[in-house]
């Protein structure tokens, strides 16, 4: 079977799986956040946690709910680490560095996972387990608490309230995130992913000593994707044949990193009473989606026939299991999320092929985005669409039923702005330091792309690394923890306020003049949004990087 056609049968197997598991898993995220009933375990959690399950949150409320619980998280996960000599299984290795601490608890905390250090060579089992995987649990039942929420402003009428962040997030980690990973966990270890609690000494062939770090790959591994978290148990992340042994896992953990992005667009259009919306944001979604696999695979692939390439030529930085289709794949899905898992490096991409997965990124994750990041994150994007449309025709512009006003733009225009900001300012701030061209990996215009990625990255959550550049300095594990925290922190809370504030407004009814905004020139109009947007804000800096690179 020829490259190609393997690649597209991969395509088409994952469509076809996302399709099939679209409804029932869309419906019974919406059945979870609506449902009045507590499950046992559940209650046990309030009463453990002094939780009032039935009293519901302002947004104001939710947001400083969501913002402690942060907080705290950041807290708890660096004592983990600075006290890793004194735990169980932590395989003769010290405590972490400080600096690196901080980085590490801030991008598990923040749903980044930008790891600055080698998993195999630093972390022990526990801190494994009992730091990072549960964060890998509770950042994405954050990110679709917040996305609920937001819904909730939609589709409530002069109400304070848009539920209770507690609830959500206890619902979220117990009834979705939970089951579908010890499940996704199962199939893993069936495809060949290791899930031990020891090393294994063995002999090379040429009878020297070696060990083979194991450990608890495959739980970590499951939530590790289904939860676009993407932060690997092993420095080669999915890529290293102990995360990602096969085609089979590789396809699986694809399928996992779109899972929930994707469903959640069925939750949104069930929770609003009308799936032709989800459809619509799904439709906007997957355009994006496939304009970027599109440029990215013809770029790796097609790049063997350039004049001066060899067959394999592009093989460069990728695994021989995968090639460059499934390498594309995997570079897409995890940059158009917010997952930042590799199998391959994207230091070693074509500067055509490397620069469409930063704007990915750019894009704002929305692609589908990360889980719940995508759902709120395209929604104010929606909101960007409407209000475009209604300057165009001169109406004040309307969305799922709620009048977009002054209030509501104030927030929408500093969540757009946020971003931006803090990968621009960070990107310079480094470029200023002497010491940042030693950390470089290469000169000119693919030195400079190793910078702006880093970034791009821990500001939209991502935590994939562009490769090449070394950021274990003080400044880039401090200045890229606070990127990945206030990244993550301020858009979410900018969210809820736009939530709150719609919560409270009555529900306009539809009439000849409101733009519908589940036909296909909505969706046109949104695409559009999402392209100048991102285009208008970082052209100057990805001229200075991929495009300088790809013209040379």
């Amino acid at each position: 079977m020829s490259d190609t056609v393997a690649g597209l049968l991969s395509i088409a197997t994952l469509v076809l799986v996302l399709a099939l598991v679209y409804r029932p898993l869309g419906d019974y995220m919406a059945r979870v956040y609506e449902s009045a009933r507590h499950l046992r375990a559940e209650r046990v959690v309030y009463r453990l946690t002094g939780v009032d399950p039935e009293v519901e949150q302002s947004s104001r409320s939710y947001a400083v709910s969501v913002v402690g619980f942060s907080a705290v998280g950041v807290v708890l996960l660096m004592v983990i680490q600075l006290a890793q000599a004194y735990l169980p299984f932590d395989r003769d290795l010290p405590g972490v560095p400080f600096w690196m601490s901080f980085n590490t608890a801030a991008s598990f905390v923040a749903n980044t996972n930008w790891q600055s250090y080698a998993g195999e060579s630093t972390l022990g089992f526990t801190v494994q387990m009992a730091g990072l995987a549960v964060q890998n649990f509770l950042s994405a039942a954050v990110g679709m608490a917040v996305a609920v929420a937001l819904v909730r402003g939609f589709v409530r009428s002069r109400t304070g309230t848009i539920g209770n962040f507690w609830v959500d997030l206890t619902r979220g980690t117990l009834r979705i995130l939970l089951p579908i990973a010890f499940v996704s966990a199962l199939l893993l270890i069936a495809g060949g992913v290791v899930q031990s609690f020891s090393d294994t000494p063995m002999d090379t062939l040429a009878g020297h000593g070696q060990v083979l770090t194991g450990g608890p790959v495959a739980s970590q591994e499951s939530i590790k994707e289904l939860g676009t978290n993407g932060g690997g148990f092993f420095n080669a992340n999915s890529a290293h044949p102990f995360e990602n042994p096969s085609g089979y896992t590789n396809l699986l953990e694809i399928l996992l990193i779109l899972l929930i992005p994707a469903c959640l667009t069925r939750t949104l259009g069930t929770m609003l009473g009308n799936r032709r919306q989800g459809l619509a944001i799904l439709a906007t979604m997957g355009v994006l989606f496939a304009i970027s696999l599109a440029v990215v695979t013809a770029a790796e692939v097609g790049a063997r026939s350039q004049a001066g390439q060899v067959a394999g030529a592009t093989m460069e930085g990728k695994e021989t299991r995968f090639g460059e289709w499934a390498s594309a794949l995997f570079a897409v899905a995890t940059t158009g999320t917010s997952t930042g898992a590799v199998n391959a490096s994207h230091d070693s991409l074509t500067p055509t092929g490397g620069g469409m997965v930063l704007v990915n990124m750019m894009f704002g994750e929305v692609t589908p985005g990360g889980v719940g990041s995508g759902i709120y994150g395209i929604l104010v994007l929606a909101v960007v669409a409407v209000f475009i449309a209604g300057l165009m025709v001169g109406r004040t512009p309307e969305l799922l039923g709620k009048k977009i006003g002054s209030r509501q733009m104030t927030y929408v225009a500093l969540y757009m702005l946020t971003t931006p900001a803090i990968v621009l300012v960070g990107t310079g701030l480094a470029i200023a330091l002497d010491s940042t061209a030693d950390a470089m990996g290469n000169p000119g215009g693919h030195g400079f792309t190793e910078v702006l990625y880093a970034y791009t990255s821990g500001a939209n959550n991502n935590g994939s690394a562009f490769g090449g550049i070394t950021v274990t300095s003080d400044f880039f594990q401090i200045s890229l923890g606070l990127a990945m925290l206030l990244g993550r922190l301020v858009p979410i809370v900018l969210v809820l306020l736009l939530a709150g504030s719609l919560a409270e407004q009555a529900k306009v009814p539809t009439t000849a003049g409101t733009l519908p905004t589940h036909k296909p020139i909505f969706v046109t109009l949104l695409v559009g949004v999402v392209i100048v947007f991102t285009a208008l804000t970082y052209f100057p800096a990805l001229s200075l990087g991929p495009i300088a690179e790809a013209l040379a």
